[in-house]
């Protein structure tokens, strides 16, 4: 499979959202629907513009992306289509390269994520009640 990745633009938020919509279908069946539409609305907002955020194209378009912010994983989400294909992790060691990534938290409700994760070598470091918009989803902290 041969892949590239880059630096995402504005006008691929609209894309974006969609892969964001469809991992997040498939993974967080604990999103309570309200919440769901408020980080569909927050993230090509709030988000998007404000951190640094590649994509990883495959079959001439972007099916996954990634973000980090002062070496925290922020997003790394791949369209539902393309799970299991390497991508995930081939952007993730794009983004450990290129940055200065050490942590990532991750929704405890989201074993799969967990799992994947402690594959790659992060650890359980601690664990908080509330997600970063202080929504009541427990969030494991990892660290490698």
């Amino acid at each position: 499979m041969s892949h590239s990745i880059r630096i995402a633009k504005s006008e691929d938020y609209a894309r974006i959202m969609e892969i964001w919509e469809s991992a997040v279908k498939a993974t967080h069946h604990f999103l309570a629907e309200e919440d769901f539409n408020y980080f569909k609305e927050a993230i090509p907002r709030d988000y998007l513009p404000n951190l640094e955020v590649y994509v990883i194209i495959e079959n001439e378009k972007p099916q996954g992306f990634a973000s980090v912010s002062e070496g925290n994983l922020e997003m790394l989400f791949i369209h539902n289509d393309m799970r299991g294909k390497g991508l995930g992790k081939a952007l993730y060691q794009f983004m450990k390269e290129k940055t200065d990534l050490t942590k990532v938290d991750v929704n405890e409700q989201n074993p799969q994520a967990i799992g994947f994760y402690e594959k790659l070598g992060f650890k359980q470091v601690g664990r908080s009640e509330k997600d970063g918009s202080g929504k009541d989803y427990p969030i494991i902290h990892m660290s490698l």
